[in-house]
């Protein structure tokens, strides 16, 4: 139920609408922990807001290559922030991955996030990469067949987020200040999981 390269290869709009309801799974030594996407951004060709909005650089190549690969970066020098490459290869566009609700590896999550509020573990970029263990390390690595992957919400037949999935409110991105009327926020209406009503 992993999600091939040909779901990432679409529209990013197309893409950030879908990938709400799906799973994000970090197997690693430790353990599996996973959560439900429950929002997230979209950032475009052509975007003031997007990393790759100046050019291809050492820092965001991967937004520039092929889509279904993590495009990871940090940020204030403490959080890591990751989001999935999408589009046509050189195009520059991604989605970041702005909150879960987390499903497996819980225990592993509270330990390292210093919490035991399920809503507070990962509900917000840099909460759900610490959460997760998501590090630099797994910067460029595929989505597809890595250990960092996005999987269909089928995965679970039995389990749903919390919300109404199957309805997800577009709105204006979140904490930047470039191009931040554009509608390119999209999250699951109802979730309590997400960063920021």
């Amino acid at each position: 139920m992993i999600l091939p390269p040909a779901f990432y290869e679409r529209d990013t709009v197309i893409v950030a609408k879908d990938l709400p309801g799906c799973l994000l799974v970090h197997r690693e030594e430790a353990g599996t922990t996973m959560g439900w996407i429950v929002e997230v951004e979209a950032y475009l060709q052509d975007d003031p807001a997007a990393h790759s909005y100046r050019g291809e650089t050492k820092r965001n190549s991967v937004m520039f290559g092929p889509a279904g690969h993590a495009y990871i970066y940090r940020i204030y020098g403490l959080h890591t922030c990751v989001n999935v490459v999408t589009g046509q290869e050189g195009a520059g566009e991604a989605v970041l991955i702005r909150a879960l609700e987390p499903v497996a590896g819980i225990d592993l999550m509270q330990a390292r996030r210093g919490t035991e509020d399920p809503l507070a573990l990962a509900s917000g970029p840099g909460k759900l990469t610490q959460a997760l263990g998501i590090t630099m390390d797994l910067n460029g690595t595929s989505l597809c067949d890595g250990p960092l992957q996005v999987r269909s919400p089928e995965s679970l037949p039995d389990r749903r987020p919390e919300g109404l999935p199957g309805e997800i409110v577009q709105t204006t991105r979140i904490g930047i200040t470039k191009a931040a009327d554009l509608p390119l926020r999209f999250y699951i209406k109802g979730s309590r999981y997400i960063s920021r009503r």
